[in-house]
């Protein structure tokens, strides 16, 4: 007979969410804690099983836990590490067996780890948006641009556990420097930090009158873009269509190799509605190739925003 309760840990740079998840994908116990601050793998993962644990209790200890899934930077699903994550200062140049970790610390429950945007892939899958579809793409529209692949209701994981980053296909040869090393990445454009890009490159080139320019130039944020063409501002709203253009163009070569039936947008950008979504699905119809025109559809996460990625690490199995 199956427990009740499974773990989701959404492990970020900054903060590290743990959620208790029923069956039917209800969090009914939280807690979070500072992953910064730690150099060393082993300090960190000591201090969050205690951190845990006052979860795990309230709801009858561990004898209730089916099994753990982790949500983390540059998670590897096929060995339950994480490789060379550049915000996590004790898994930057190493690999991590954090899987393992977990698993020995919590009296050997199944454990496994993969990165943040396929765990929301399979959040979407479970207790989403995305239930009952077998084929589909989520793009996750924050920090950077992550994206999980599902075809024929598994994700893509590869040869070595790192595919599926569609954030680093590159949209414009020679273009922007991205994170990864390399220049023109889709994530240099199209995640909150490249808005904020745009905007800053777009006041310093032009003259153009904007309510951005009330804004300290090296502070501007996608959120304070979203505001200005709320408000009517001419460029703001041009920034968000550039933006919307390009991820239209980057889902038009996706459909050429999955063929989706949905592209699922996740993360604080989507908020942005109509600025974002009108330009993306108008360019993908104008170049994609037509026997894909109009088979996918365009679909913004179901799930919420603050407990999105704990259930999508719960579903981890």
């Amino acid at each position: 007979m199956s427990k009740p309760y499974a773990i989701g840990l959404d492990l970020g740079g900054t903060n590290s969410v743990f959620g208790i998840v029923d069956n039917e994908g209800n969090i009914v116990e939280t807690v979070s804690m500072r992953t910064g601050g730690y150099t060393e793998a082993d300090d960190y993962v000591n201090d969050a099983v205690a951190t845990l644990m006052t979860s795990v209790e309230k709801v009858g200890g561990l004898e209730k836990i089916e099994r753990m899934g982790i949500g983390a930077p540059n998670g590897n699903y096929l060995n339950g590490c994480i490789e060379m994550a550049p915000n996590l200062p004790w898994a930057h140049d190493n690999s991590v067996p954090i899987a393992r970790m977990f698993s020995k610390r919590l009296g050997g429950i199944p454990v496994h780890v993969t990165n943040d945007a396929n765990a929301a892939a399979l959040g979407e899958m479970t207790y989403g948006i995305a239930r009952g579809m077998k084929n589909f793409i989520v793009l996750t529209l924050g920090t950077g641009v992550g994206s999980g692949i599902v075809i024929n209701g598994q994700l893509v994981y590869g040869c070595d556990g790192m595919a599926g980053e569609l954030g680093h296909v590159i949209m414009r040869r020679d273009g922007r420097h991205c994170g990864c090393g390399r220049r023109g990445c889709l994530e240099a454009y199209c995640s909150a930090t490249g808005v904020a890009r745009t905007a800053r490159e777009w006041l310093t080139a032009t003259e153009r009158p904007s309510l951005l320019r009330e804004i300290d130039i090296d502070h501007i944020t996608s959120l304070d873009v979203s505001i200005a063409a709320g408000k009517g501002d001419a460029m703001a709203n041009e920034i968000f269509q550039f933006t919307g253009e390009m991820l239209g163009e980057a889902c038009a070569d996706f459909a050429a190799f999955s063929s989706p039936e949905a592209f699922i947008f996740f993360g604080g950008m989507t908020k942005a509605g109509d600025l974002l979504m009108k330009p993306i699905e108008e360019t993908y119809r104008a170049k994609v190739m037509p026997v894909f025109r109009d088979k996918p559809k365009f679909l913004i996460s179901s799930l919420d925003g603050a407990g999105a990625a704990v259930l999508g690490a719960a579903a981890i199995r």
